[in-house]
């Protein structure tokens, strides 16, 4: 049977980098892993081979742990580096708080100690507002510190800024956890290598996002301290994130990391950001006032202009009392999809302004 396409192929938003689809190299990538059988739930030989291609970035020690998606990535390796009566320390933008739908609280029984961030990064000092009574038997012990590269609000950690977070947390005891949901984005903005941010700068423990790269599905947990976690494969399946066919969630990783496909991915969505960024960061009654570092845009609309730009072009809402909405791009996003938001945006202005 021939499938019907039933969208417009044309058609462009500035929602998510999730709305897009998947890079035509994965795809190709998935094709060549569906012939004959493999050993299913991870014993394929894929598997055993993206092995070593995250240990090609992130260093010898690397062990990966395929996922079907983020929350489930977050929710594993949490897991997997506490104790039931131990406590995360975040942002209060951070992913894990406040977009899982509770996830790390109902299904790994988290405790999230969260701290204001006004741009989305943690630092030392943030991080000591909530890691203190740690012999207090009547608090959640803080253990681990989750940032995230680049943050909720487009911005990106350098990558002493990260070191200095892991310095600080190792000496008090705790772990770090870094959700690398758009790593890449991060490493195509600072020019770094994925372990500079990563291995070298002292992270227990990352996430890496597949789906905003340009995968089908899948993300990827990877342990970088060994003894920062327990019981990660069973943790993986009793979350109900371990493939039965991962052969074709591993090769999708293969194919973007065993080359430069995740930079180039990353590199011209952060591009096209910064060229929606430049046509409309003067438009009289548009405010932009989070920096744009990766390939997000936060920027405050009139309440009209907003509700007139959604009928034309996809994109969220993020915070509805300031009238703050979010533009973000994708690795297939064009200068002309951008040429013509940008337009729109415009166009929809005007009558607000005069």
């Amino acid at each position: 049977m021939t499938v019907e396409r039933r969208h417009d192929p044309d058609a462009r938003g500035f929602a998510s980098d999730n709305y897009a689809g998947v890079h035509p190299e994965v795809l190709e990538a998935i094709a060549q892993a569906n012939h004959g059988h493999q050993v299913s739930y991870g014993g394929d030989v894929y598997t055993e081979r993206l092995q070593d291609v995250m240990r090609g970035h992130f260093g010898s020690t690397a062990r990966t742990f395929p996922v079907f998606n983020g929350t489930g990535a977050n929710v594993v390796a949490l897991q997997a580096m506490l104790d039931r009566w131990e406590a995360v320390v975040c942002a209060e933008s951070a992913h894990i708080n406040v977009d899982e739908c509770g996830a790390p609280e109902k299904v790994a029984g988290i405790k999230l100690l969260t701290v204001p961030a006004w741009d989305g990064k943690l630092t030392p000092e943030l991080i000591d507002r909530q890691a203190w009574g740690f012999d207090d038997e009547h608090r959640a012990r803080p253990k681990v510190v989750s940032i995230a590269q680049s943050t909720e609000l487009g911005t990106c950690y350098t990558p002493d800024e990260i070191r200095a977070i892991c310095d600080h947390a190792h000496s008090l005891g705790m772990l770090v956890y870094l959700d690398g949901a758009r790593l890449a984005n991060a490493a195509a903005t600072l020019g770094v290598p994925l372990r500079e941010m990563t291995t070298d700068a002292g992270v227990d423990v990352l996430s890496y996002g597949g789906t905003k790269n340009g995968l089908l599905f899948g993300e990827a947990v990877i342990v970088l301290n060994e003894d920062a976690v327990r019981g990660m494969a069973h943790i993986r399946k009793a979350s109900m994130q371990l493939g039965s066919k991962m052969r074709f969630m591993s090769v999708q990783f293969e194919a973007l990391l065993g080359g430069d496909l995740w930079l180039r991915s990353a590199a011209r969505s952060n591009a096209m950001t910064q060229r929606l960024y430049e046509a409309v960061r003067d438009l009289p009654g548009l405010k932009i006032e989070r920096p744009v570092q990766a390939n997000q845009i936060f920027a405050v609309l009139p309440p009209a202009v907003t509700e007139r730009l959604q009928k034309r072009f996809r994109f969220y809402v993020w915070d509805e009392l300031a009238g703050e909405v979010r533009w973000m791009t994708s690795f297939d996003t064009t200068e002309a999809d951008v040429d013509a938001f940008a337009a729109a945006i415009k166009e929809e202005l005007d009558p607000a302004v005069a």
